[in-house]
């Protein structure tokens, strides 16, 4: 592997990393040579398992992201395994879905707190490790709604367009500290998440007519965007919004 994307030595603390985008950026992180701390509400055993049979370290967090509550203990709980985190990946999120005149207050909490309230306040708490180091890479998951409205999800719209704004804000903040903060926002992946669609005969057509590339993303693709900026290789790249999505923004 070329020095500048060799990840050995390197802790990254993944959210969301037991099943599809999660999983497949610790994978490729620790293929990469990176050890794994996977968190979230599910333990991510699979995920764990996978990164030791690599001949990396990992281990579970357990950590209700919904709230901010458990981000201090996470922090602490990693930094007393792990001794550092080097990368942080804010791939945890949930959707709500219903037409805008129905939404309710109660779905548009639960998506603005956990997509973008947590997310923000788990870059902050790692934040001030890798400056106190005076390093760090921090990927924030995006998604094409940070470019595009959709339809029927508004608190995943703002709560995604937000993630875009504030990869941009603490990029200019910790830029000069030593810090490098980004985002991918990814297509449509072939994950559970996404099965209903895939399997919509329809729905299922109209995406892949849209997508240039021809195909759904795998997990995979994203884990190799993932690997670039975790690594030196992206050293000057800075408040960036890396699309993964087969061309279709490009349509």
């Amino acid at each position: 592997m070329s020095p500048l994307f060799d990840l050995s030595g390197k802790v990254a603390l993944v959210t969301g990393a037991n099943t599809g985008i999660g999983q497949g950026i610790a994978l490729a992180l620790a293929e990469a040579g990176a050890d794994i701390a996977a968190a979230g509400r599910s333990p991510a055993t699979e995920t764990v398992g996978e990164v030791r049979a690599l001949g990396r370290e990992a281990e579970n967090f357990a950590a209700d992201l919904s709230g901010i509550a458990a981000v201090q203990p996470l922090v602490d709980a990693v930094l007393a395994r792990f001794g550092r985190i080097d990368i942080l990946v804010n791939n945890a999120g949930i959707i709500r879905r219903a037409d805008a005149v129905d939404f309710t207050e109660a779905d548009w909490d639960a998506v603005i707190d956990t997509n973008l309230k947590t997310l923000f306040f788990l870059c902050q708490a790692v934040g001030r490790h890798m400056i106190a180091r005076g390093s760090g890479k921090i990927i924030n998951i995006a998604s094409m709604l940070t470019f595009q409205g959709g339809i029927r999800v508004p608190s995943y719209t703002a709560s995604k367009s937000g993630v875009g704004g504030l990869t941009r804000l603490l990029a200019n903040e910790w830029a000069a500290k030593g810090l490098q903060v980004n985002a991918i926002a990814p297509g449509y992946i072939a994950t559970n998440n996404t099965a209903a669609l895939q399997g919509d005969e329809t729905r299922n057509r109209q995406i892949m007519e849209r997508i240039p590339a021809g195909r759904w993303g795998d997990p995979a693709d994203i884990g190799g965007a993932a690997v670039f900026l975790a690594s030196r290789a992206s050293d000057y790249v800075q408040g960036h919004i890396l699309a993964v999505d087969g061309g279709w923004l490009a349509r």
